[in-house]
């Protein structure tokens, strides 16, 4: 028992700092909710640190802590810390909406999320994805007294109920015709011979399920309302973290628990990964709001990501690997749009999201407006900006799979989502200038976006060796 504890050292460092930041808010209420963010902020770089040295699994099998949790976690963790540092700032400017619940519901849903990359059960998967689903319900909607967030936090429960629903009918039907909940038993059921129809089936419910967390078509319908509606720093956290959690899950289902039957969940993932990649790029081309236009993004990168995880053979982990390196690059891309999407205020302090008040923001703010096209040439994968790289390893790794007619169609849309990249960085430059936004005040804020800028600017291709090496490591840990 003191074993698996010290295996599970990120997520009790977690909750018992949950519990206690917890009563620190109940005491001290809502005028300590800055040290509260801080305090958690401190939580996740301890649970952080933690990660990095796994120790094997914990609680019979239930859990399992290796190199390929271990580098999810650092993304999950690094994403909800800087979803905590932007929060004050924007809650301070809606009339102090800010509750000292905020940060603790980040701490909550990270604990969610350490567990479903670390699940080698389907009981943990549920447990942590449940945990991880229903801090996000009430994110989405913690603006109470906005129309918009509430409508996006009812969207995301009524919708997330379903998807838990079909996800858990799957559960029930691999448990039911392979007599075990545990990952190693559910393979040996899948390698035992011809599929039977109910694995099958269960199969295709539980993919179903995880693919609503991805926001993969066709299961992304919930994606642009409710990024539209919560609150812009929610927004960056359901962009970042959560993705790199739901996509960790679904890779150790795959690979660990139904890797046998890869020729049966592969058709499933190269549909939802086309699908993701045509929708995401044509259905972008016609917003008008930025965070509409970056939900849109979401679905086309998490199509760009499955190809790397169609591209998985047995024995061989170089598509796990590419999907690992491409969400490493995806969460930093992300996350410093949404940190540039922050500084969108009027000189009321208002925040804005339309596309159009972006206009010729390349001579009213030069600086943040070269920080935007970096992050949007970037997410459309032009060279020799580091998104490019994050593209070259899927679709290498799709053609080393065999696959290379996906990877020619991946390529192809591509170039066209490249349009609404594009569109935002012609509306910077080339535009009227719009009225100007209020100058930048949180030094915190941009010192992440020159970060951001700099790490995936030809800079950041210094960091792939190291990347690489992680992300095989990790990759390797689930063969």
């Amino acid at each position: 028992m003191t074993e698996s504890l010290f295996i599970t050292l990120p997520e009790i460092i977690l909750s018992l700092g949950a519990l206690a930041l917890l009563m620190i808010a109940a005491f001290a209420g809502d005028a300590r909710t800055r040290l509260i963010g801080w305090l958690a902020v401190a939580l996740l770089v301890a649970a952080l640190v933690a990660a990095l040295n796994p120790g094997g699994d914990a609680f019979d099998g239930l859990y399992r802590a290796d190199a390929f949790s271990a580098f999810a976690k650092a993304l999950i963790f690094g994403g909800a810390a800087v979803s905590v540092i932007l929060a004050p700032d924007f809650f301070a400017r809606r009339g102090g909406e800010l509750r000292a619940e905020y940060p603790i519901l980040i701490v909550l849903s990270a604990i969610g999320m350490g567990m479903m990359v670390s699940a080698a059960d389907l009981l943990t998967l549920y447990v942590g994805l449940e945990l991880q689903s229903l801090a996000a319900y009430v994110l989405a909607s913690f603006m109470r007294r906005d129309a918009r967030s509430a409508e996006a936090g009812l969207k995301y429960f009524v919708l997330g109920a379903l998807a838990s629903g079909i996800l858990l009918y799957g559960i029930a039907l691999l448990y039911g015709f392979s007599g075990t909940t545990q990952f190693d038993g559910l393979a040996r059921a899948f390698g035992a011979g011809p599929l039977s129809l109910g694995l099958t089936f269960g199969l295709v419910f539980a993919l179903a399920g995880l693919a609503f967390k991805i926001s993969a078509v066709p299961f992304h319908m919930w994606t642009p309302d409710v990024y539209e509606g919560a609150p812009t720093p929610v927004t960056a956290f359901f962009a970042s973290a959560p993705k790199v959690a739901a996509m960790g899950l679904l890779i150790r289902l795959s690979v660990e628990a139904m890797g046998p039957a890869y020729e049966a969940w592969r058709q499933i993932i190269i549909f939802s990964a086309l699908a993701s990649i045509v929708l995401g790029g044509v259905a972008a081309i016609g917003q008008t709001n930025i965070k509409r236009l970056l939900a849109y993004s979401s679905i086309n990168n998490i199509g760009f990501a499955l190809i790397g995880l169609a591209a998985v053979q047995p024995g061989r982990p170089e598509g796990v690997a590419a999907v690992m390196t491409y969400m490493a690059i995806y969460i930093v891309m992300t996350i410093g749009a949404f940190l540039v999407v922050l500084q969108m205020r009027d000189a009321e302090g208002n925040q804005l999201e339309t596309i159009a008040s972006l206009s010729g923001m390349s001579r009213t703010s030069p600086a943040l407006a070269a920080a935007m096209m970096l992050f949007m040439f970037s997410l459309a994968g032009i060279p020799p900006l580091l998104g490019f790289w994050s593209k070259f390893v899927v679709f290498d790794a799709a053609v080393a799979a065999g696959l290379w007619p996906l990877a020619a169609i991946g390529i192809a849309f591509s170039v066209i989502g490249a349009y609404y990249y594009l569109k935002i960085v012609k509306t910077m430059y080339f535009d009227e200038p719009a009225p100007a936004f209020a100058p930048m005040t949180n030094r915190i804020e941009g010192a992440l976006i020159l970060a951001g800028a700099a790490a995936i600017s030809p800079l950041g291709y210094l960091l792939i060796p190291s990347l690489g090496l992680a992300s095989m490591t990790a990759a390797k840990a689930l063969f």
